[in-house]
């Protein structure tokens, strides 16, 4: 049966539902799986928990579902680059779980392996251990942090094969492969399809992970924070 579906909102079709945790892909506007998160803002679903790095920006990628006030839990690592996520953090009406990030992406990558929890040192003594079981490891204070399974995962990918075989380009590849192995349902949206099965010596994600696909929409790729050096004149 193939996995590819005819549009974005086919993909997601029977899947969104309120009270849903979502986990997505990207690192501030960049891998963003945009196609679906705007199907997701017309669903109109609503109380949702979003597990991501973070929420883009102002009106851009996860943005977009604060501004129609659908979520009401993120659990990220940064909020900085959003004024509407940290001004609806601070009126009470957004719940935020903070994580390292690099534990982020281990608890999203442990949901996907069927490891429950794991031990850290990252955050200990801090706010983020609060509540949490401690353990000592070779003289070292560790904290338990639980492994995050997301009921839908939203995946941008640069190239995918008929199997679901998906490989990602350049820094776009970030938080999406950990995303992509730890939802009950893995929805992705791919710049280029392939007739022809990926080497698999290429493959970062299996198919297997993969339930449905979707071409995505050509746009232009929205840069966060464009930064350039000044032209120094070639030395004669």
């Amino acid at each position: 049966m193939s996995k590819l579906r005819s549009s974005a909102a086919e993909a997601l079709a029977g899947v969104l539902e309120d009270g849903m945790t979502i986990a997505v892909g990207g690192f501030g506007l960049c891998g963003n799986p945009n196609d679906l998160i705007e199907v997701v803002r017309d669903s109109g679903v609503t109380g949702l928990t979003v597990v991501s790095n973070n929420m883009g920006v102002d009106g851009k990628g996860l943005g977009l579902l604060l501004e129609n006030h659908q979520v009401s839990k993120v659990i990220a690592s940064y909020v900085g680059e959003n004024g509407l996520f940290v001004q609806q953090y601070l009126d009470g009406t957004l719940t935020v779980e903070f994580a390292p990030q690099g534990t982020l992406s281990e608890r999203m990558r442990a949901g996907g392996a069927g490891i429950a929890a794991f031990y850290t040192r990252a955050g200990v003594g801090t706010p983020i251990a609060e509540g949490k079981p401690l353990a000592e490891f070779d003289g070292q204070t560790h904290v338990q942090e639980r492994a995050i399974v997301a009921d839908l995962a939203l995946v941008h990918a640069h190239t995918a094969d008929p199997a679901g075989n998906l490989v990602y380009r350049a820094s776009a590849r970030n938080f999406n492969p950990v995303v992509a192995t730890c939802g009950k349902v893995t929805v992705v949206e791919v710049e280029h399809l392939s007739d022809e099965h990926l080497d698999p010596e290429r493959v970062v994600t299996p198919g297997i992970y993969v339930d449905h696909l979707v071409q995505a929409r050509p746009r232009v790729k929205d840069i966060e924070k464009r930064t350039v050096r000044p032209r120094v004149p070639e030395l004669a």
